[in-house]
């Protein structure tokens, strides 16, 4: 998926967050090619509502669990980041 294509599909979504949330979260990892909860190596390390407890004792799903944190952007240093004209720095 592009990212113009993923702008596309969602600017123009009109579900609620639990009716589309995990088919965008598949879209995003169509768009960082990175797998998702089904194509993963460890079925059991990445998945869907998965069965937690909260900080309070109760119980609670998270929409999207992994073992492994997830990929970041990388980061540049200060010192070879240029910011160009209408672009963020991050450092």
């Amino acid at each position: 998926m592009t990212p113009q294509e993923f702008i596309d599909k969602w600017s123009r979504a009109d579900r609620t967050e639990r009716q589309a949330a995990q088919e965008h979260f598949i879209d995003l990892c169509r768009l960082l090619g990175e797998p998702t909860p089904n194509e993963a190596a460890d079925p059991d390390g990445y998945s869907f509502e998965k069965g937690v407890s909260k900080i309070d004792g109760s119980g609670g799903f998270a929409d999207v669990w992994t073992r492994a944190p997830l990929p970041s952007p990388r980061r540049q240093s200060a010192s070879t980041n240029s910011a160009t004209p209408g672009s963020t720095r991050r450092t």
